[in-house]
C-alpha cells in the first residue's frame, strides 16, 4: 500500500512539508530540550530511537488515517524549526476521538510568530482542503503561551480536563466559525 503524503502548505515565512525519516535528528534536538517538554509531561527524549519512533508514528498517521503533523521549515533558511499540523487523536481525551491541531517548535525560534502563523494554515488546511467540521486541542492550563496562540487563532475555549494528573484547557473551533 502506498504511503500517503499529505500536501505541502505554504505560509508568508514557513513551508509546512510531510515529515519524513531524515527529520529524526531535528526530532531528536527538539524532543530532548528540557524546555520544550517543560508542558508536554516534563520528559525529555534521550536517545534517538525515541525519535525514530515518533517520526515512524507520524508517518503511520498519513497512511491509517490521511492526515499527520508537519515538519516546519523556514523559508529564508530552509532550517527545520520544529512541527504543526493535525492528527486523528485517539488517546487525549477517555471519551472520544478527533482531530486535534498542535504544534512544537524548537526553543531559540520561540516568541517569532511561527507558532501562530503555522497553526493558523493547518486550521486553514483542515477546514479548506480535508472538509473537516471541527478541529480541538489541548494545552496544559499554565502553558500561557500555547494558550496564547490557540486563542490568537481564533479556537475557544470549551471547558477543561484532566490529563495524567494535570488541567487542561480545552479548544474547538468549528468550520463555520472559521470561515467567518
Amino acid at each position: 500500500m502506498a504511503l500517503f503524503q499529505p500536501e505541502i502548505i505554504e505560509t508568508k515565512r514557513l513551508i509546512l512539508r510531510p515529515v519524513t525519516l531524515s527529520d529524526t535528528q531535528d526530532f531528536f534536538e527538539l524532543d530532548s530540550n528540557p524546555k520544550v517538554h517543560l508542558y508536554l509531561g516534563n520528559n525529555p527524549v534521550k536517545h534517538i530511537n525515541e525519535s525514530v519512533l515518533m517520526v515512524r508514528n507520524i508517518l503511520d498517521q498519513y497512511k491509517s488515517n490521511g492526515i499527520g503533523r508537519l515538519a516546519i521549515i523556514k523559508k529564508d533558511t530552509d532550517e527545520f524549526i520544529g512541527w504543526s499540523g493535525l492528527k486523528y487523536e485517539q488517546q487525549l481525551r477517555e471519551d472520544f476521538s478527533y482531530y486535534d491541531l498542535g504544534y512544537r517548535l524548537k526553543e531559540q525560534f520561540w516568541g517569532n510568530g511561527y507558532a501562530s502563523e503555522a497553526a493558523l494554515a493547518s486550521l486553514e488546511y483542515g477546514f479548506k482542503k480535508l472538509k473537516l467540521k471541527e478541529i480541538c486541542a489541548a494545552a496544559l492550563v499554565e502553558n500561557l503561551a500555547s494558550n496564547f496562540i490557540l486563542n490568537k487563532i481564533g479556537m475557544t475555549p470549551s471547558g477543561q480536563f484532566t490529563y495524567k494528573d494535570s488541567l487542561c484547557n480545552w479548544y474547538v473551533i468549528k468550520k463555520d466559525d472559521f470561515d467567518q
